[in-house]
Formats: structure tokens, C-alpha cells, sequence
């Protein structure tokens, strides 16, 4: 079917060996990209020939640029017609492939818009008279452009699928092949997906024109730079030991997935009412809502985001440093787009999954894909979730003394030296930025539908209860271990906020 098939192996080129434009290069050093990666390195100088693509690639593999580059290098800025249209299965997805094409082709004017459902057409109708030429968008939303009139796909050179996967098992088929139909014959048609079903392949059949194929090896899934660890624990304990796990591992950005948009819902509310600075998005969100969610996630005013896996499809969010499945995920392909979100550009990443008892086998299945063991690890105690919460604290406290402001406040200080006790009211202070253990404060988390066995044999992995890792993030006197580097722009002020 495809001419040609290339695996990915991890072989990084500098993106001025491609064939770009010394124009758009700047454009690339100005947005922080150094070296391309693999799907990168294969597909900038396909795409530049005008070759059909077929990549199949993860979340997080830098795909938007690999398909953006060239696309951007190609647009004719004399033509006012839309030139290349890039079709996304979310709106979060379709946002953020518009912020960076549009960050990508700043420099050369290029004019980029996005449309898609849940907002307000009449305004995107206002902006699509002013000639994008390239168009990124949502099925439905696309769809409903063109029977309106509003977008005309006459001049597409660049036909853009991205998420293939995602938008077939969004039901998205149908709406896909009928835009497809309103682009001319002689177009290119570049397609990604994180796997090949049969109706994915059929559309590389029936709409490209000789595809090459990209493909990523089943080891280069996920990085070595992420931590892979899992707890065995009951869906009733699962709450408990979540908490008590930020408490010791004090992680800086969080992502916590859940499998429905109600466990989401009450994961988000449980997380606020113990303190912590959480929200979570799914898709019954109104745009609003979302989009200011995800502002402060990115802004780092918001330290844990809850989400579903189809809301949280494609975000592309820097300094992420651990990722929590509360809910193992029963595709395996689905995990490895969830702890995509974390150990990227070279930053450390920490992913724990949650597996009851009888969800073992899908544990296996994951490591089947991924071809990486994940280690086990021992829920924390009180004490050390205690303990975690104080070294937070103590870090906080000396970031807040390197900072030169509180000059203004000596005065009012030594008032307080000369009738307390310093140790008095150091202590205080470390009272005031922590809480007491978080499970004192009930949360109900409604338990879901176990997931159904597997009927499959696998070895024993020889882990139990009792065989479980101390990984526990210890900070014994004046030992900080830290996972992932901290954010400096701001003072972080720990994971939960101060007391009322």
C-alpha cells in the first residue's frame, strides 16, 4: 500500500540540514527548537517535495512543526485563499496547532486561523474574511463553515490530518471524507496517527497519492527521561494515597487523568477541598471555561489539572513533571499519549499508574507496547506525607528570604523578634504554609465500573504488596529529592494553599 516505510530511530539533525528557508530558521531558533527529532528529521523534507505522508507518532513528538515547516515555507503570500487546512479532533488540539503555526510563520506574515464548536461562529465568520491561508479546525465546525459558504477549499494545497486515530474513535469518519471531497485531487495529503486501524489505512488508500510511511519503533514509545512507577491499591484507597503522594514527591505541574468526565469532576473538587490549587477540564466544559483553565495551567497559577483523555488529547504543555493515572486506561495506546505530557526537551518526568487488583493485565499489556517494566511503589504514610508537606515548606521559606522585598517588612519584624520567640515564629510560619494530614478531610470519589478482565496468561511478575519499592522521595535532614526542576518564575509557595 505505502511505497515506502521508514522506523524512526533516534537520530537528531539540526534543523538547518532540512531544506528550510533561512527566513523560517530564525522562526525555529526564536521558538527554543534546537535539534529536529526523528519524525521531524524524516518528514520536513518529504512534506518540502510534496510527497504524501503517512506518520504514525505519539503525542508530544513534535509533529504540529514536522508538518508546519514546510507548509509555512510553501505559502504563497500574495494568495488570499485558504492554501492548507489542518484538520484536529479537539478544540484544545486545533487552538494550540493555530498558536504554533502562527508563532512558526510570524515572521513571514503568514495568516493562520482557527475555528471550531462551542463558540461563537459569527466572530470566526468575521475573522475568515480576513484570508487565512492556512485553516486549522474541528470536523464539525469545518463542516459547517463550508455549507455556509464562509470556507471555500478550491485552492487547498495541503490537506493536514492530524490525530487520525483519534478523530475515527470520535466518530469523526464520515465528516472527514466529506471534507476531504471539497479539497481538489491534486493536493498533498499528510496523515498522523499514534496507530493503524483498518479505516485509518483505508484513507491512505483511497486519498494520497504513493504515501511515505514514517513509523516510531514500539522502543522509542516512551523516554528513558520519565520514571514509570505504578501502586497496587483498591479504588476506595486510591484518593488517599494520591494525595499523600504529592505531599512527598512535591511535584511543580501535574496532569491527573481520569477515565470519566465525573470522576474528573470529583477528583478536581476532592483535590480543592484538601487544599491543593487544582481544576479539571472534559468536554461537557463550556470553551470559556476550559481556555481559562488551561491559560493558568500553562502560566503556572495552577498546579494540578485534572482531565479526561480525550480533553487533555494534544495539549502540549512545557514543564510538566509528573504525570498520575488515577485511572489505568484500558487502551495501552492511550497511556503512552498520557505520560507523553511530561519528560520532554530533555526535562525529567515522574508517571504513576494506579491499578486495582483486578486491572493487573492491562498493566502487562501497557508494558507489552511500551517494552518498559514499570516499577512498584509503596504508598507513603502520614508521617512522610507530613514530612514532605514541612520540606515544601522549608523550601518556600528560603525562596521567599532571596527575595529582595521584603526589606520593607524589617521594621515590623524585629517588632516581633523583640516580643516572640524566633523559633515561636518560624514555627508558625511552617504552620501556616502546611496542613494537617489531607485524608482528616472527607472526600467521596463515586467508584467506577471495574474494568473487564483479560483473559490472557502472562508470567508472573513476582511483585506484591510486600515486594513494593520504598520510592517514597524521601527527605531525610537537609535531603531534598527533587523530580523534575522547579518553576523559578514565581515563587511556587507550595502545592496547597495557605489556610483560611
Amino acid at each position: 500500500m505505502f511505497s515506502a516505510e521508514i522506523n524512526y530511530e533516534v537520530n537528531f539533525l539540526k534543523f538547518g540540514e532540512l531544506g528550510l528557508s533561512k527566513s523560517l530558521l530564525r522562526a525555529v531558533k526564536q521558538s527554543g527548537y534546537e535539534e529536529a527529532t526523528p519524525i521531524q528529521a524524516q518528514t520536513i523534507p518529504m512534506v518540502l517535495k510534496g510527497q504524501d505522508v503517512i506518520g504514525q507518532a505519539q503525542t508530544g513528538t513534535g509533529k504540529t512543526a514536522a508538518f508546519g515547516l514546510p507548509i509555512i515555507e510553501h505559502i504563497d503570500l500574495d494568495n488570499p485563499a485558504i492554501q492548507a487546512i489542518v484538520i484536529s479532533p479537539t478544540r484544545e488540539l486545533a487552538i494550540q496547532t493555530q498558536e504554533e503555526l502562527y508563532r512558526l510563520g510570524h515572521d513571514k506574515h503568514v495568516k493562520v486561523q482557527v475555528v471550531y464548536g462551542g463558540a461563537d461562529i459569527r466572530r470566526q465568520i468575521n475573522s475568515l474574511k480576513k484570508h487565512p491561508q492556512i485553516l486549522v479546525g474541528t470536523p464539525g465546525r469545518l463542516r459547517d463553515h463550508i455549507s455556509r459558504g464562509t470556507v471555500n477549499l478550491e485552492h487547498i494545497q495541503t490537506l493536514v490530518l492530524d490525530e487520525a486515530d483519534e478523530m475515527l474513535n470520535m466518530g469523526f469518519l464520515d465528516d472527514i471524507e466529506a471534507i476531504i471531497k471539497e479539497t481538489p485531487e491534486k493536493r498533498q495529503t499528510l496523515l498522523f496517527s499514534a496507530t493503524m486501524p483498518p479505516e485509518i489505512k483505508r484513507i491512505g488508500v483511497q486519498f494520497m497519492r504513493d504515501p511515505q510511511m514514517v513509523k516510531i519503533k514500539a522502543k522509542e514509545l516512551t523516554t528513558d527521561l520519565v520514571d514509570q512507577y505504578y501502586v497496587r491499591a483498591k479504588d476506595y484507597e486510591k484518593f488517599d494515597i494520591m494525595t499523600r503522594l504529592i505531599d512527598v514527591q512535591d511535584p511543580d505541574l501535574t496532569i491527573v487523568f481520569g477515565r470519566t468526565k465525573r470522576r474528573v469532576d470529583e477528583l478536581s473538587r476532592g483535590l480543592v477541598a484538601r487544599g491543593y490549587n487544582a481544576a479539571g477540564i472534559h468536554g461537557d466544559l463550556t470553551q470559556d471555561r476550559r481556555s481559562k483553565i488551561m491559560k493558568k495551567f500553562k502560566n503556572g497559577d495552577l498546579d494540578i489539572l485534572v482531565a479526561t483523555d480525550v480533553a487533555a488529547r494534544g495539549l502540549d504543555i512545557s514543564g510538566v513533571t509528573h504525570v498520575y493515572n488515577y485511572d489505568i486506561p484500558s487502551d495501552p495506546d492511550s497511556y503512552v499519549h498520557r505520560i507523553g505530557r511530561t519528560g520532554r526537551a530533555g526535562h525529567h518526568g515522574v508517571s504513576l499508574t494506579f491499578v486495582t487488583p483486578n486491572e493487573m493485565d492491562y498493566l502487562h499489556e501497557i508494558e507489552k507496547l511500551t517494552r518498559v517494566r514499570m516499577l512498584p511503589l509503596k504508598p507513603p504514610t502520614e508521617e512522610e506525607a507530613f514530612r514532605g508537606q514541612v520540606a515544601s515548606a522549608v523550601n518556600d521559606i528560603d525562596d521567599l528570604i532571596k527575595d529582595e522585598a521584603t526589606d520593607k517588612y524589617r521594621q515590623s519584624a524585629e517588632k516581633l523578634l523583640a516580643t516572640h520567640d524566633a523559633v515561636d515564629l518560624v514555627a508558625a510560619l511552617l504552620n501556616d504554609l502546611t496542613t494537617d494530614d489531607a485524608s482528616k478531610v472527607p472526600v467521596k470519589i463515586t467508584p467506577e465500573r471495574p474494568l473487564p478482565r483479560r483473559h490472557r496468561h502472562h508470567q508472573s511478575r513476582g511483585h506484591n504488596s510486600r515486594n513494593n519499592h520504598h520510592y517514597r522521595g524521601h527527605r531525610n535532614s537537609g535531603e531534598r529529592r527533587h523530580y523534575g526542576k522547579r518553576r523559578s518564575n514565581g515563587h511556587k509557595f507550595s502545592m496547597r494553599r495557605k489556610k483560611d
